[in-house]
């Protein structure tokens, strides 16, 4: 299978390695080299061939040449935990566009949530010399990835979106969930609800901080700080089952992410209940699913373009020698719809 690499004249081509294109040639690198260099002593066909390899993924020899002496490959990293998480997989897609903008082709891996695979996803990126490195998510804030960075990275520039490492070649750009989550409690206690619960997901980070942000709002709002449950996995069905469970007791639930309040619209309807007038709901993320959902979702909009932009500029721009600062923050808002 072709790799991302180092030309990437087009925003969306696959870019390849000399080695690549000997394989899918059948020759050997030397040989690739020699028709790239015009050398004789090479049989016309097999001359053809690699030629239109070599013009089918717009390979450059200049770039490679230039790779090589200046330690610059022209290729990020960017790591997502679970690529099946849309708000993730977003993420990643404007994080390789924007890093296109600047002659970066990407290299994009799913690692799961091991600590081990991601330690093994940050070795390859090392080992495939790139310039810079996102990591997608506050999974990433652990000291696995922080020894890891130290070994693999030490020079070049990491930013994570939503996390932060205190490292001197580390930079985060997060989202202030917590003042988010007291703004969801707020919302529900306005509209007069008044059993109120929070459904959260994987133990992350940032889970942990909507979690707080959600118990400050309680104590405000409501002089408790309130119930919460956690889900099996971050899941529609997850959602549907945990949201089960919490009716007919409760009349608001605000859930750590968007995919959970989904399942969680299903279980309130199958149980006869309305939405918002029994129980009202929130998610967090303002994805896709907040607007497929019948009723529509109110969630929190916690600025994915705004900050996937914002990583991979710092990116780019620290990789470049640019100065940038190490925390940058960008401001949720909650987007109010049907649920609510």
């Amino acid at each position: 299978m072709i790799q991302l690499a180092t030309d990437c004249k087009l925003p969306y081509a696959f870019c390849v390695t000399i080695y690549d294109i000997a394989k899918e040639a059948g020759v050997s690198g030397s040989t690739v080299s020699r028709v790239m260099n015009r050398r004789k002593g090479i049989k016309e066909d097999t001359r053809r061939r690699v030629q239109s390899l070599l013009d089918k993924y717009h390979f450059s020899a200049n770039e490679t040449a230039r790779g090589l002496v200046n330690q610059n490959t022209k290729m990020m990293g960017i790591l997502v935990a679970d690529i099946r998480n849309t708000h993730y997989s977003d993420g990643a897609y404007i994080i390789a566009q924007e890093c296109a903008k600047y002659g970066y082709c990407s290299l994009i891996f799913n690692t799961g949530n091991e600590n081990a695979s991601k330690v093994a996803y940050l070795k390859i990126l090392a080992s495939r010399r790139v310039d810079g490195v996102v990591l997608i998510g506050s999974t990433y804030q652990c000291d696995a990835v922080k020894e890891a960075i130290t070994l693999y990275f030490p020079d070049k520039p990491v930013v994570i979106a939503n996390g932060y490492l205190d490292m001197p070649q580390a930079y985060g750009v997060l989202v202030d969930e917590e003042k988010g989550l007291e703004s969801c409690v707020r919302l529900l206690h306005d509209k007069g609800k008044r059993r109120i619960a929070y459904v959260t997901g994987d133990d992350t980070p940032s889970n942990r901080i909507k979690m707080m942000g959600f118990q400050e709002g309680m104590r405000m709002y409501y002089g408790s700080e309130g119930e919460i449950f956690q889900a099996s996995e971050t899941s529609y069905q997850a959602g549907y089952a945990v949201t089960k469970s919490l009716l007919p007791v409760c009349d608001g639930i605000v859930y750590a992410v968007d995919i959970l309040a989904a399942g969680g619209i299903r279980a309130v309807l199958d149980a006869g209940f309305s939405i918002p007038r029994d129980v009202a709901l929130i998610g967090v993320d303002n994805s896709q699913y907040a607007y497929v959902t019948n009723p529509k979702l109110t969630s929190l909009d916690t600025r994915l373009s705004e900050l996937s932009l914002a990583c991979a500029r710092v990116l780019v721009s620290v990789a470049a020698g640019g100065d940038e600062q190490k925390k940058r923050q960008v401001f949720s808002s909650i987007v109010e719809r049907e649920t609510t």
